[in-house]
């Protein structure tokens, strides 16, 4: 599901919402959970997941073409962790 499937999905369910308000809803719970993995905190959503950011140590990679080594520099990667819930529905 697209952003914009979710936005219309949403509206779809709420006719008494303007998709342009449903939309802007939407935009602001992404921004801001992604604000807050930006400034290091977890978001968690009971009975869906939990966001969190997860460090990726420095290494050494090899270019998949030429096979040379390159050094990968340490970055973060953002994590998401199923709730309880979520895979209890998923998995019957």
């Amino acid at each position: 599901m697209t952003k914009s499937e979710l936005i219309a999905r949403l509206a779809e369910k709420n006719p008494h919402l303007y998709q342009r308000d449903v939309e802007r809803i939407v935009t602001t719970i992404f921004e801001e959970i992604t604000s807050a993995l930006a400034h290091g905190d977890r978001v968690e959503l009971r009975g869906f997941g939990a966001f969190s950011v997860k460090r990726r140590e420095a290494r050494v990679g090899r270019n998949p073409r030429t096979g040379e080594s390159v050094s990968v520099e340490e970055k973060y990667i953002p994590f998401f962790k199923t709730g309880k819930q979520l895979r209890e529905r998923l998995n019957g």
